[in-house]
């Protein structure tokens, strides 16, 4: 294969080729989280250390996560992309930009006023996230109001983030997640030091400003530029209805995972610690393949629609699913296989907590592939603008993994989780996979070829 043919075949703009940079970057994105993981626990060692410090950590970020997830990404996630992609078919560049600025104000101030509220209460509230007492407690408080801030930082970064993915600019939106995990690790090692506990917090927060100003520069090399004409978009207002079902489901998401931080802190010290590491394994998995390809489709999939070309929406999802499945499957059996390396690489100590880890590290590697599988159903239906059915597969999926997981934790501890976790997945991808068969074939009739069809390789 000669490098020109390589080069066209690995392109960006092209889904293997964008597939393969988000792999690229989400792999190391999953290699640097893996250190973090391994410093953090070497420093702070799970099931030894007094206040717990990285379960306090983990933890602490969740009660804002909820409320950026709601806010946020309910509208970035579903409505952002297939709209700025609309405009990129049109070649409509200015407008681009004046829906881009006027989100980036909207979202801003709304979480900016948000954020700064549960700041102020979050000694009130922190008994309703978690079980943890005394000085436990006062670190968890301490950490959620820095956490608070960090994601006001990426209300930004992530605007800017699906700009790039509109454009089919994936090096700078991957490398970005890569530089604020080393910002944690920067902080555990150089700032714990001087700062003590707060060290990894403090360096989260400046790899948050980092990841901020990488995806920034990067949207302005695009040609971006701030265009006040409203306030309000025309389409923030589509943009809006679109979000509210999303809304209910991100919620379900974060609500999910908090619950399991409130189940898991009552369970022996490091309960968090061992449920977040396994299912940061897993995650990595899913982010290297399932998400990488899933992002990479779903530009692609929404300008299809946007020309009404269902021959071509059709081969995008074809291909993303047979490569999805082809790799997940491989990947979540040598996980599996290897519980006793993965507790190794990230420094656990404690023989109870290995022999745990192991356990839920095999339940969770069972649901890559059907994650995998549910990013990308996820996408091809935003890419129709529709998000309400989605909306509540996904909740019920958080349903009946929280269900498992409270039911069951007090005889399987973190098991549960695990357990409830790949129930919830395999719930949602049956419903996800049901409905957009329905939604295509009620769509077909109403779709017709409005703008000229360029011809492009899948």
């Amino acid at each position: 294969m000669s490098l020109r043919v390589f080069k066209q075949f690995f392109s960006q703009q092209r889904l293997a080729g964008g597939a393969f940079v988000l792999a690229i970057t989400q792999f190391l994105a999953s290699l640097a989280g893996l250190f973090r993981d391994r410093i953090l626990a070497s420093t702070f060692p799970p099931g030894l250390d007094p206040l717990d410090t990285v379960s306090v950590y983990i933890a602490a970020f969740r009660p804002s996560d909820l409320l950026f997830q709601i806010l946020v990404m309910s509208a970035f996630s579903v409505a952002l992309v297939p709209l700025l992609a609309g405009h990129l078919a049109r070649a409509e560049k200015d407008e681009m930009d004046r829906l881009m600025t006027s989100t980036l104000l909207l979202a801003g101030v709304l979480f900016g006023i948000v954020s700064l509220l549960l700041a102020i209460f979050f000694r009130n509230l922190a008994p309703l996230f978690v079980a943890f007492e005394g000085p436990r407690l006062e670190l968890y408080i301490h950490f959620g109001r820095l956490a608070c801030f960090t994601n006001f930082l990426f209300v930004t970064g992530n605007a800017f983030g699906q700009y790039l993915i509109a454009r089919q600019v994936y090096w700078a939106y991957g490398i970005a997640p890569i530089i604020y995990t080393l910002g944690t690790i920067g902080g555990t090692i150089f700032l714990t030091p001087v700062f003590g506990v707060y060290g990894p917090m403090y360096g989260t927060v400046l790899g948050a400003l980092f990841y901020l100003w990488v995806r920034y520069g990067s949207a302005l090399l695009q040609g971006f530029s701030f265009r006040v004409s409203h306030l309000l978009h025309p389409e923030i207002r589509e943009m809006g209805w679109l979000m509210l079902p999303r809304m209910v489901a991100l919620g379900a998401l974060q609500l999910q995972l908090l619950l399991f931080d409130r189940v898991a802190s009552a369970l022996p010290a490091g309960s968090i610690t061992i449920n977040a590491f396994a299912r940061n394994f897993q995650a990595a998995g899913v982010g290297v393949i399932g998400i990488a390809l899933a992002q990479s489709a779903f530009s692609p999939l929404s300008q299809a629609i946007a020309r009404g070309d269902l021959d071509r929406f059709h081969g995008y999802l074809r291909k993303g699913s047979l490569l999805t499945l082809a790799l997940t499957i491989p990947a979540a059996i040598a996980l599996a296989s290897l519980g006793n390396v993965a507790a190794w690489l990230v420094h656990l100590r404690s023989g109870e907590v290995v022999a745990t880890f192991i356990v839920a590290l095999g339940l969770y590697a069972m649901s890559i592939p059907l994650e995998s599988l549910n990013h990308l159903l996820l996408r091809a239906i935003y890419a129709t603008k529709h998000t309400t059915v989605p909306a509540i597969a996904t909740t019920l999926s958080g349903g009946v993994a929280i269900a498992v997981a409270w039911i069951f934790a007090t005889t399987y501890g973190v098991y549960a989780l695990a357990a409830g976790f790949l129930a919830g997945q395999l719930l949602e991808l049956v419903f996800l996979a049901l409905f957009l068969r329905v939604r295509v074939r009620t769509l077909a009739p109403a779709l017709s070829p409005t703008l000229e069809v360029v011809p492009e390789e899948l």
